[in-house]
């Protein structure tokens, strides 16, 4: 069927009947109805076409696209010409009012007036040219992407009546501020790479998601908080110094600051609050010039996938945690592997703390606390209370003395020159650094007690708890905690010895311990409140004397005659007491539960109750019977879970020799055990013959208390 069809421009009248289109395909020059021009109109053309330019004629092997405008006409809807134009063959390009994509770069156009004969065009390309007039040409209504990168324009103007305009090429141009671009509502593309622009001003609330201003001259960010959409943005080659101004872009994914004069290592704060940063360049700054420059900035930007154009391993990532904000334990792990190198470099000699036996630690009391809640006062007290038990364990400090302190009892004051020498002489067990001074627990502290046969005691922060636990001593944990923080903090500031700042610190350590001893339970082995010294040491004492067994030997001297009955039932109301103290400071402790914590709470209560009673099933039944090969955890053991496992070790009547006692052998309640006694007797009075003592037996060769 003959199909009249008209090129790009406009069908032409023609008495000569339409030609008929092949079947396979036609070119451009055969469908275009071309108007009839004279022969002296060619000649004049040839005269002003020269070598490698494009004629009126020739545009057309350029055209592609071909689609419809009604059901007989036939248009192309894109021309693309990469080399020059004639005058005449800039002129035709008016004539192809159906244009949508329009390709002219290096066809050395100096306007682009053309444009404004082509209202259906969508894309324009018009690089490498020679256009000194920005956007001179009427709107095409639907304009979406331009592209006039490589032109000579100098000024912005106003683009408001262009509102689809998504993509803006502007590259390589001479620009120096940015406007106009207010009312471009659908603007989301921006490219102002290699002009001479001072600021980032100009880009006010614009749906932006991908700028370009590289290779400007713009020394810092500015107004650029209000583009929420940003995804991608290019400053790479200016000169700007710092980062702030991008703090609140949360979009923001793709951060390239390549060739620009930031120095330290801090600006990366900035960003750090950046959720969805995942690439960051800062080559060619002298900010790589810091030492650890690269895990620095991994640990700032911890979300980061690549830096300066290098992938971000896993175990970078760790490495830079573990040496800015190490997790307690691994400064824990450092500190020991640090004084135990040390320590192993010295000459070896046998110290009396490994003496009480290959399998029995030696045994230490270790009270631990916030600053100032008593601890070292109950230390103190402790030893002088129980001086044949134990001996004061003197810790060395770099800090000066407080008022009242007094060398070589409280602590031993050495300068910070002396302390790192006795750290790499090996001198100390755990050392910790606190407010900028360092605090250490040396080996000749617990030899001095264990040289007189006695327990060493000491008082320490969390931190040096935790490096405590990863030596091969094993002592047992009390935790002093003050559970009203208004009185605590009253208490410090009556001290007169620390700054408000320092008193807000110290009041907010006590939710460390709080936290630790609920995460972690069994951390410490016994918890005592200290808001009043002297209940806290009452409890304090009491634990003592039921970790030495101390009651049952003052029980046994004041009535010979009671029956092992009569004891056990006196224990067993001394550890319903216990307990409901114990549940009271847990409760003052922890937060509130919800309900559903507290009916999860009851079912597992239940499910225990079952398996104790041999209802529930054998996985649950497991979890509560005891082998003999089972031993308890190094921390010191609840009295309530030891009595309650003695209940569980006897099926028939108790032994005729009490608790402790070889059943063998008939009670003789004259004789009084001397302390090698009382401890064994502490140790087998606990769950199991072949299970850890609560506190390990003193070693023999302790000092005799005096007749």
């Amino acid at each position: 069927m003959s199909v009249s069809e008209c090129a790009p421009q406009p069908v032409v009248t023609d008495p000569r009947p339409a030609p008929e289109l092949p079947a396979g395909g036609a070119r451009p020059q055969d469908v275009v109805v071309a108007p009839p021009t004279s022969g002296g109109e060619d000649e004049e053309d040839g005269k002003i076409k020269e070598e490698g330019e494009l004629g009126e004629d020739e545009i057309g092997d350029h055209l592609s696209d071909l689609g419809t405008v009604t059901a007989a006409e036939h248009v192309y809807r894109s021309l693309s010409i990469t080399q020059g134009l004639s005058p005449r063959g800039k002129s035709a390009l008016c004539s192809y009012i159906y244009l949508q994509n329009l390709e002219v770069p290096f066809s050395k156009i100096k306007d682009l007036s053309c444009v404004s004969f082509v209202p259906h065009l969508i894309t324009l390309d018009a690089s490498h040219n020679d256009i000194t007039n920005f956007f001179g040409f009427q709107p095409p209504r639907n304009l979406e992407e331009v592209n006039l990168s490589h032109n000579h324009m100098s000024e912005m103007k106003d683009l408001s009546a262009y509102p689809s305009l998504r993509r803006l090429n502007l590259d390589y141009n001479n620009f120096r501020e940015i406007r106009g671009l207010q009312r471009c509502v659908s603007l989301t593309h921006l490219s102002l790479a290699h002009n001479r622009l001072y600021s980032t001003r100009g880009l006010n609330s614009l749906p932006l998601r991908d700028v370009s201003l590289k290779a400007n001259q713009i020394q810092r960010v500015e107004n650029m908080d209000c583009l929420r959409a940003l995804q991608t943005l290019d400053l790479s080659y200016n000169r700007i110094q710092s980062l702030s101004g991008l703090q609140n872009l949360d979009y923001l994914g793709v951060i390239n600051l390549e060739g620009n004069l930031v120095r330290e290592i801090k600006e990366a704060c900035h960003l750090h609050d950046l959720p969805l940063l995942r690439v960051l360049n800062l080559q060619e700054n002298p900010v790589q010039d810091q030492p650890d420059y690269r895990l620095a900035v991994t640990f700032f930007l911890q979300r980061l996938t690549t830096l300066d154009q290098k992938e971000v391993t896993v175990e970078e990532k760790v490495s830079a945690m573990n040496k800015f904000d190490p997790p307690a334990e691994v400064v824990a792990a450092k500190d020991h592997m640090v004084h135990l190198m040390y320590h192993l470099m010295q000459p070896q000699v046998l110290l009396n703390s490994t003496l009480p036996g290959l399998d029995t630690p030696y045994p230490m009391l270790v009270l631990t606390g916030p600053q100032a809640c008593g601890k070292r006062e109950l230390a103190h007290k402790l030893c002088q209370h129980f001086a044949d038990f134990f001996a004061y364990g003197t810790c060395h400090t770099t800090r000066s003395p407080y008022f009242g302190e007094v060398d070589g009892c409280d602590y031993h004051f050495a300068s910070e020159e002396e302390f790192q020498r006795m750290t790499r002489m090996g001198k100390f067990i755990e050392t910790i650094q606190y407010r900028e001074h360092h605090y250490g627990l040396s080996w000749d502290a617990i030899e001095a007690a264990a040289q007189d046969g006695l327990a060493c005691c000491v008082h320490m922060e969390l931190e040096g708890v935790r490096s405590l636990k990863m030596s091969r001593l094993e002592p047992r944990y009390v935790l002093l905690v003050p559970t009203d923080l208004e009185a605590y903090a009253c208490r410090l500031r009556q001290r007169g010895l620390y700054s408000h700042a320092q008193v807000q610190t110290a009041v907010a350590r006590v939710a460390l311990y709080v936290t630790v001893n609920r995460r972690q339970p069994g951390y410490f082995d016994n918890v005592i409140p200290c808001d009043d010294l002297r209940e806290a040491y009452t409890m304090l004492s009491q634990v003592v004397r039921d970790y030495l067994g101390l009651d049952e030997q003052m029980a046994g001297k004041s009535t010979p005659a009671t029956s092992a009955g009569d004891s056990l039932a006196a224990e067993k109301e001394r550890d319903r007491d216990n307990r409901v103290f114990g549940n009271k400071v847990e409760a003052r402790m922890v937060p509130q539960t919800t309900s559903t914590e507290t009916a999860a709470l009851q079912r597992r209560r239940q499910l225990a109750r079952e398996a104790v009673a041999g209802q529930s099933a054998a996985a649950y039944t497991q979890l509560f019977s005891s082998s003999p090969e089972s031993r308890p955890s190094s921390g010191l053991s609840t009295l309530s879970l030891a009595r309650a496992s003695l209940e569980d070790m006897y099926d028939g009547p108790e032994p005729p020799g009490g608790l402790g006692q070889d059943p063998e052998q008939p009670a003789d309640p004259t004789t009084t055990p001397d302390r090698s006694q009382l401890a064994s007797r502490g140790s087998s009075s606990r769950p199991g013959a072949d299970a850890k003592p609560i506190l390990p037996p003193i070693p023999s060769g302790r000092r005799t208390s005096e007749p």
